[in-house]
């Protein structure tokens, strides 16, 4: 990594938007408010605008992934929206290439394929999504091809995928260990990593990545992202009572009792012990919060460390006002897209 002076400003950043539902709202609500937010970040000049997959969670809109994407991309013309990601061991390899064929069809040049490993759910829920469970994460790296070799040129082939064939959706990789980190590497393919979530493999991963990576059509050298939690406010103090919302989501995790989004509260302390504090508090090593000057700092300080080509946030706040006004703080720190 020859440059260790990389600023926010030479790199762009990125939006992950978990399609939150609010306590008390539904998930047409949450689906406005997604909008809201992405018409604001492509004026903004963010990168692009990717939404995740995950299943029977009372609080996470966004399980018809590319439904959705197809609505984002509808209601903007220029930020580029995709999966963050599509989770290939539910789906047949062919159904994700004629949905994602079918949204760049829809809107060309603007569609991102983020594939990702695990099954965004629980183990009964991944059952009933149609798949047995055996060899599933094993054949990964078979799934991946199978979905590249739909989107290739193949005239002969007995199974096509249409619409598909021969459009050029850019499929990402996406992982919280090194395996996914490898595979990226040795198929040239962009990477991103869940440190928003799981902070204890980023540094292995993006080594992993960087040495095992060979050129490809697709890249000439390793193009790595890593999303992070952003709670940024005019204040620091205002930006720890809007974390509460994230604080408490994941203290939810943790327990095992999933909730819709909880708004902020005035102090934590009287909700969680020492060890679900330190256990959410590991989780989310990856989280800046406060002011402007705080939040840039810290996520300098992050690019010093991770010298990654490109930084995806995500913002956990209950009030939407509120989390486009976090993207409007942190759009200020980076180079934006040229659309």
């Amino acid at each position: 990594m020859s440059d260790h002076h990389k600023k926010l400003a030479d790199i762009p950043v990125s939006v992950l938007d978990l399609a939150p539902i609010r306590s008390g709202e539904t998930a047409a609500d949450s689906f406005h408010n997604s909008l809201n937010l992405a018409q604001n970040v492509e004026r903004l000049g963010f990168t692009r605008y990717w939404l995740a997959e995950h299943h029977n969670m009372p609080g996470i809109a966004s399980s018809a992934t590319s439904v959705l994407i197809g609505y984002i991309a509808g209601g903007t013309s220029k930020i580029k929206v995709g999966s963050g990601g599509v989770m290939l061991p539910n789906h047949a390899p062919l159904i994700v290439a004629e949905q994602f064929g079918t949204l760049e069809s829809l809107y060309p040049g603007r569609i991102n394929l983020g594939l990702g490993r695990a099954p965004g759910t629980d183990q009964l829920t991944a059952m009933a999504l149609r798949r047995d469970l055996h060899g599933n994460v094993e054949s990964f790296p078979q799934n991946v091809e199978e979905l590249r070799n739909y989107f290739a040129n193949n005239p002969t082939a007995r199974v096509r995928a249409v619409p598909g064939e021969g459009l050029n959706v850019p499929i990402w990789l996406l992982g919280s260990s090194t395996y996914g980190a490898q595979l990226a590497g040795i198929l040239g393919l962009p990477y991103a990593f869940a440190s928003h979530f799981a902070p204890a493999n980023l540094h292995s991963a993006l080594k992993v990545y960087r040495e095992s990576f060979q050129p490809s059509d697709e890249l000439q050298e390793p193009y790595a992202m890593a999303c992070v939690n952003v709670i940024a406010a005019d204040t620091d103090e205002e930006a720890n009572r809007l974390a509460t919302t994230l604080y408490t989501s994941f203290l939810n995790v943790i327990r095992g009792t999933a909730r819709q989004l909880q708004p902020p509260v005035e102090s934590l302390e009287a909700m969680w012990d020492a060890s679900e504090k330190y256990s959410v508090q590991q989780m989310l090593r990856y989280s800046f919060v406060g002011g402007p000057k705080t939040v840039q700092e810290e996520l300098q300080s992050f690019l010093d460390e991770t010298q990654v080509n490109e930084i995806m946030v995500a913002s956990s706040v209950y009030d939407n006002q509120a989390r486009v006004h976090s993207y409007e703080i942190i759009a200020d720190f980076f180079k934006k897209a040229e659309f």
